[in-house]
């Protein structure tokens, strides 16, 4: 080939790759942060976090009307929410763009009664769903307690999934977590156990009752809102009794967290017991803010244990989550309204109506990127 020639076509060459990137640059630039969640008593809700507003409402089929979503789950790619719902014996996945049920697991049958209480997440490549379970035989005399499992269901069994595999789970499990690599299952139950995804098998344990240190009691907590997804990192609030040097007793209040990534823990006490707190977030961007709701909005340095702010909100809410940028907060839960504060000042930013006013009660507030 003539040298000459070769110039025109490196630099067509070189031109079509940085179009090409530009584009997916572009696509990236392009993404924003949707918010997914559900309400009384069958709707799940997309809303356009810049826009804030609700920009889809879909319809659980086959569902319990007088019950209310439990858990949800979005798949990494941002194409289906997982929810469980009728009365927490059913588990559904549902399309986000068209609204379609593709997914359903039903987990009572015959004289077995199976629930799902709060515990569900997906792996990193969106195959298998990981699921809690406990069952009751309904027996002519008697109900028999089963031991409980998590379900490992494959996402592409359509609508009538039964389980690939069931690992064998102790009791009170309230969050499951997929590591991002598939290499870590953790079931957060008496302890934080990790477990191999693939067979089940214990791997390791991060100590939550048995937590052992000097003149501090056993932490108590209510783990059951997941919402990791931004910073790869699970956190809860917790209580714990102190044991002073007058041997005299008091109750405080701090942050535990899990990088799920790295599979390591920090945790700090910020403050005595003065208020409940429901649920935690750690920023993506400024990875020491923690921030937890219920009556108020606290916002704490958990690498230092310090309390940073805290304000007073209009009314309960159980669950908060933090923008890809780690400039907002989205606190929800309880009734039919998502409230929206600067996560710097803690200063109020807007609000997002639920249609048709359902109340979101102890559903999950996650977030995905479209």
């Amino acid at each position: 080939m003539n040298k000459n020639n070769q110039l025109p076509a490196r630099s067509a060459l070189f031109a079509t790759a940085i179009a090409v990137g530009l584009g997916f640059y572009s696509q990236l630039s392009l993404a924003k942060d949707f918010l997914i969640t559900a309400a009384r008593p069958n709707l799940i809700i997309v809303a356009d976090a810049e826009q804030r507003k609700v920009v889809n409402t879909f319809k659980i089929p086959n569902t319990s009307m007088g019950n209310s979503p439990g858990a949800l789950a979005v798949s990494k790619d941002g194409k289906t929410v997982y929810v469980i719902h009728n009365r927490w014996e059913s588990v559904s996945g549902i399309d986000l763009e068209s609204g379609k049920e593709v997914f359903r697991a039903d987990l009572s049958s015959g004289g077995v009664r199976g629930k799902a209480p709060y515990a569900i997440d997906i792996s990193p490549d969106g195959k298998e769903l990981a699921v809690y379970v406990t069952q009751t035989e309904l027996l002519p005399g008697e109900y028999k307690i089963n031991d409980p499992f998590i379900a490992i269901f494959d996402t592409s069994s359509g609508l009538s999934a039964k389980p690939v595999k069931k690992l064998k789970s102790p009791r009170r499990v309230s969050t499951l977590v997929y590591s991002p690599d598939y290499k870590r299952l953790y079931a957060f139950s008496w302890d934080m156990l990790v477990l191999d995804p693939k067979t089940g098998e214990q791997i390791g344990k991060h100590p939550w009752r048995s937590w052992k240190r000097s003149n501090f009691g056993e932490p108590d907590t209510l783990a059951i809102w997941p919402q990791f997804e931004q910073a790869n990192e699970f956190a809860t609030p917790y209580y714990i009794n102190y044991q002073n040097n007058d041997k005299s007793v008091t109750q405080r209040a701090g942050i535990w967290s899990l990088d799920i990534v790295n599979d390591k823990v920090r945790f700090s006490e910020f403050e005595d017991a003065k208020i409940v707190l429901f649920s935690t977030v750690i920023n993506p961007v400024r990875r020491n803010e923690a921030y937890t709701v219920y009556t108020q909005l606290t916002k704490t340095d958990v690498d230092t244990g310090k309390l940073i702010k805290r304000i007073d909100l209009d009314h309960t809410y159980y669950n908060v989550n933090v923008s890809s940028d780690g400039k907002e907060l989205y606190i929800g839960g309880t009734v039919d309204d998502i409230a929206v504060y600067d996560s710097q000042t803690l200063d109020f930013k807007g609000k997002i109506k639920i249609p048709g006013g359902g109340d979101q009660v102890l559903t999950s507030l996650r977030i995905v990127q479209r």
